[in-house]
């Protein structure tokens, strides 16, 4: 086991009990050190208790600047100088343009691309005096096609893929590598499967091997790293 004190810290910015918790439970098996943001502190509480000390619950509003601001330095006291952001954090809410109010629209775009904006001028100081670092942004099948009635969702999640783009121009040749993952596809979650029902041959990913991926893309050399990752079942129909 790696020594406690050259573990490398990270902060995956909101943690459920899906991909986040997959992403969190990875980096710890890997090593790692991890705060976990979330708004509400019950389920982190819960998957801190699990993981141990590696995992420290930081109840976040990640729209709010003086609470990501708080977040980043009881995490940088407690675990230590952060090298590795997963913004994860995303909202679905409303339908169709006439049935998302303002606020709803509003409230999407805070959580997904203000809160991965305000995560990262957290992060950068600190990676930039270390000479290296990682972030990544977690985006979906609608940050690239727009999703018939999530106007909120899909617009936003377009707004984070250009957000994560024009950071790797800004921060590559500073030693901090970030890229963009596109989950296209449904997560296999024990939700999906209560809600959904699917079948047998329904395409869904798994959280867990999504997360291997992150880790894939944070293990990286710097002579080849990868901008954006499109990642979907095998049996996932294309374009559709």
């Amino acid at each position: 086991m790696t020594n406690r004190k050259h573990k490398r810290v990270a902060i995956v910015a909101g943690v459920g009990p899906g991909l986040g918790a997959a992403l969190v439970r990875k980096l710890v098996q890997e090593g790692c050190r991890v705060g976990m943001f979330a708004r509400s502190p019950e389920f982190v509480g819960k998957l801190a208790a699990e993981l141990g000390a590696d995992a420290l619950t930081v109840p976040t509003d990640i729209s709010d600047a003086r609470q990501v601001a708080a977040g980043f330095r009881n995490v940088r006291q407690q675990l230590g100088a952060v090298e590795i952001l997963i913004a994860h954090a995303s909202g679905s809410v409303g339908e169709g343009l006439m049935k998302t109010t303002p606020d709803q629209f509003e409230r999407s775009w805070r959580v997904a691309v203000f809160g991965a904006f305000l995560c990262a001028r957290e992060a950068v100081p600190g990676m930039l005096e270390g000479g290296a670092g990682a972030i990544i942004f977690t985006g979906a099948t609608s940050s690239v096609r727009g999703r018939g009635g999530a106007v909120a969702f899909s617009s936003a999640k377009f707004a984070v893929r250009g957000l994560a783009q024009s950071l790797a121009v800004e921060l590559w040749p500073r030693g901090i590598h970030v890229a963009h993952i596109i989950i296209d596809g449904i997560i296999d979650t024990p939700k999906v499967r209560r809600t959904y029902k699917p079948s047998a041959n329904e395409p869904l990913l798994k959280p867990e091997a999504i997360a291997d991926s992150y880790w894939n893309l944070i293990q990286q050399d710097r002579s080849a790293w990868s901008l954006e990752v499109d990642l979907r079942p095998y049996n996932e129909a294309f374009f559709e």
